[in-house]
């Protein structure tokens, strides 16, 4: 009976947890279909927000910006990333433990902090805030992460398989690029996807280094808080969800396919 108990009470906390997790997403999915624009009153099931995003140039704009600062500065931030820790892989332990340190200060350090910071820093050199310092800003706080995820898999790869195609002719970028590349795309590719993940729903920074004239999603949503959001903006949220859903699934169930076709 106590066995039944402690089972019944682990199930009824994982529920509870799921719930606590989707159950705000599953009401935007909801509202989304609404036809009242009342979050309160259920007015009846319509696609007319649906209809209305793509005709919103607004969040269109707001939308296209987001999508492109993140994907430029994942792209950029992952290139100088996975340089830096090719640069930190061959240093010496005392140095890479250092740089490694110093490396880990801005991703601990409070975001309103490095807003600020940037904010500052580009009045300074008068930079005009907008599209460009935003990106700036995007580039600098994914470089660590970056860093972190391929820097692992450097510490895995076989040295002298490098040696070896050195000896046998290869240049230093062949070598590379034949014997080292391979091993660590994993650790690049993750470190692309969190970089793109973090940029992508980003706030205090974009707040603080965006300048007018220019909004992503998170901003956009923040400026609408105050007049309402419109249920448009619900009808977003659900395809990104419906979209990064998507994508999980097939992560996750393209391996186990795989598998049982080679068995």
């Amino acid at each position: 009976m106590n066995k039944r108990i402690r089972r019944f009470i682990g199930d009824f906390y994982l529920v509870l947890m799921l719930l606590f997790l989707y159950l705000p997403i599953f009401t935007m999915i909801v509202l989304s279909f609404n036809e009242s624009k009342s979050r309160t009153r259920w007015g009846g099931f319509t696609l007319r927000w649906y209809g209305e995003l793509f005709s919103n140039a607004t969040i269109m704009r707001a939308f296209y910006n987001t999508l492109l600062i993140a994907f430029l500065s994942a792209l950029i931030a992952t290139v100088l990333g996975t340089a830096a820790a090719i640069g930190l892989h061959a240093m010496k332990r005392t140095g890479r433990n250092l740089m490694i340190g110093l490396n880990n200060i801005p991703m601990l350090d409070a975001d309103i902090v490095t807003g600020i910071s940037l904010m500052l820093a580009f009045i300074a050199f008068r930079f005009t805030l907008g599209f460009h310092t935003v990106l700036i800003s995007h580039i600098t706080f994914n470089v660590p992460y970056v860093l972190l995820s391929v820097l692992p898999k450097l510490q895995q790869t076989n040295r002298s398989a490098y040696e070896a195609a050195m000896d046998l002719g290869a240049t230093p970028r062949q070598a590379f690029f034949y014997t080292v590349f391979p091993d660590i795309v994993p650790g690049v590719l993750s470190g692309f996807l969190l970089a793109f993940t973090m940029s992508l729903d980003d706030f205090i920074i974009t707040h603080f280094t965006k300048g007018a004239g220019i909004d992503t999603l998170s901003t956009l949503i923040y400026s609408q808080v105050r007049r309402g959001i419109v249920p448009s903006m619900y009808a977003l949220s659900a395809i990104i969800f419906a979209a990064v859903l998507l994508l999980l699934l097939v992560a996750n169930f393209m391996p186990s396919a795989k598998n049982s076709k080679q068995v």
